[in-house]
């Protein structure tokens, strides 16, 4: 096993590191594996994987002889990701955290996953989430609940918590999961992470069991900027089977890698959203923290206080996941082969699903005609009228983007029914596109050994992932503030 360590590198390094001959993809995954037996079955019991893909270590193998007799098919070959465990997957089954999905086996991949795989990146394996993709505390009825591994009294954030949690420790270089309201973002931040939503329809949606044709999206979760940019370079496309994905010709970037560069601050006018601050000492500490980083960049900030962005204000009017939900569901139960249920209502008879969800789901099966709901149309209505107004106070404001918390209190104890907060819905309802990175940390506790991480949400106009990408490396590099979890006693160190 090569002692190379890669846990604080980039995939670019790791590349490097390659044609280097000092680690291979076979040592790459073979360490990840090690880390996936230590922090999920020893240890700490994270918690965070559901399936572990057996052909891992033989497609490694296969990739390194092809990258020693063709050469590399992008900065990915050899790669090892994980997905969220509502991504399709030809060769592990799809669950959504359900045990009502342990049997559900699609034929063949998302459309993201094609992707990668072309790239030359390992499908190492699919991660734990919030039961479909519901509620922030990642706990389902298949495997339970992951825990946060900065603080093991807490929840990971969510949906998407069992892929960070995962990365965090290095059982896999990186991740992809899905955000309908924070599901990327969420955990990112609560697991010292970088979390990138993009624009709605910049990454198709096939192939991912949905909960909102309007609001959702994939995202990579990744411990750096560059490594979330590589990734959207790779996922990216065109996809007859998602018409969202139409919008974007001619609107997206050859490289967002490219614009993984500092300088990205200087002269940029920074909107701080003190509308969705909150109160809690610690994340305050952060935003100042984070505004002085941002003006010894270069960075002009004035704050901004619309109470129609209320994060609170826009979930509970804008927000329609709960109306979407049952047609996007069956959808995708009906057009997936060997998938076990076909409909909301099977799904809620087979008594399987997680204690948190099972209200949603009933009230979900009862629905005749969601989509015609005066209630939801007013949302959609309310939506568009927020994406102008937001639009509106940007351009009087000359704002290049809005800066905030990701979350206005810490992650939630593991014993919480939600997880309150959460500021993500923002870009969702709007569609803009949103990026996460570390801030700071909590004050240090006998649980949380250094703290728990408080995520920076950067958000801007639709399609401005590369100027978005370009800012927050440049605050990724100046704030310094991702760090590996240290366990208590310091007594489970990752391998590489």
């Amino acid at each position: 096993m090569s002692d190379y360590v890669w846990t604080d590198k980039s995939i670019p390094e790791i590349a490097r590191a390659m044609d280097d001959g000092i680690i291979s993809s076979a040592e790459l995954v073979r360490s990840c594996l090690s880390n996936i037996r230590h922090f999920d079955h020893e240890g700490p019991c994270l918690n965070s994987m559901i399936c572990v893909n057996k052909q891992a270590e033989e497609i490694s193998e296969s990739l390194d002889e092809e990258f020693r007799t063709k050469g590399r098919r992008s900065l990915l070959h050899g790669i090892p990701i994980i997905l969220k465990d509502n991504i399709d997957t030809k060769d592990m089954p799809t669950t959504a955290g359900s045990a009502s999905l342990k049997e559900n086996r699609p034929s063949q991949d998302a459309f993201i996953v094609k992707k990668l795989r072309e790239a030359g990146a390992i499908i190492l394996g699919k991660a734990n989430l919030s039961e479909f993709a519901r509620q922030g505390l990642t706990v389902g009825s298949l495997i339970g609940q992951t825990k946060n591994p900065y603080d093991l009294t807490r929840t990971p954030g969510g949906s998407s918590g069992g892929t960070a949690a995962a990365v965090a420790v290095g059982m896999a270089v990186a991740g992809i999961g899905s955000d309908s309201a924070n599901s990327v973002r969420s955990p990112a931040s609560a697991c010292g992470l970088t979390g990138l939503r993009p624009t709605t329809g910049l990454l198709s949606r096939s192939g991912i069991i949905p909960c909102s044709f309007t609001q959702d999206s994939a995202g990579p979760i990744t411990r750096n900027v560059t490594d979330a940019a590589l990734l959207l370079d790779i996922c990216q496309g065109f996809d007859r089977q998602d018409k969202k994905t139409s919008e974007q010709i001619g609107r997206t970037e050859s490289s967002y890698v490219a614009f993984a560069q500092e300088n990205g601050l200087s002269g940029k006018k920074i909107g701080l959203l003190k509308t969705v601050y909150g109160k809690d000492k610690d994340v305050l500490r952060v935003m100042r923290e984070t505004e002085n980083v941002l003006q010894s960049m270069g960075a002009e900030c004035i704050e901004i206080d619309v109470s129609q962005l209320d994060s609170n204000k826009v979930f509970t009017e804008c927000d329609v996941q709960f109306y979407e939900l049952k047609p996007t569901l069956e959808e995708y139960f009906t057009a997936t082969s060997n998938c076990p249920v076909k409909t909301v209502s099977d799904l809620v008879q087979t008594g399987k699903i997680h204690e948190t969800v099972e209200n949603e789901f009933m009230r979900c099966a009862a629905l005749t005609d969601p989509l015609k709901d005066y209630d939801y149309l007013l949302r959609l209505s309310r939506a568009a009228e927020l994406r102008l107004l937001t639009l509106k106070i940007m351009a009087e404001n000359r704002l290049d983007c809005f800066v905030y918390p990701h979350q206005q209190i810490l992650p939630e104890p593991i014993v919480s029914r939600q997880q309150r907060g959460r500021n993500g819905i923002i870009a969702s309802v709007l569609g803009f596109p949103a990026i996460t990175v570390p801030g700071g940390f909590s004050q240090k506790s006998t649980d949380a050994p250094i703290g728990v991480p408080v995520g920076i949400e950067f958000m801007a106009r639709p399609y401005s992932e590369g100027m978005l990408i370009h800012m927050a490396y440049s605050f990724e590099k100046a704030a310094g503030a991702g760090r590996m979890p240290v366990f208590r006693n310091n007594e489970y160190q990752p391998e590489g």
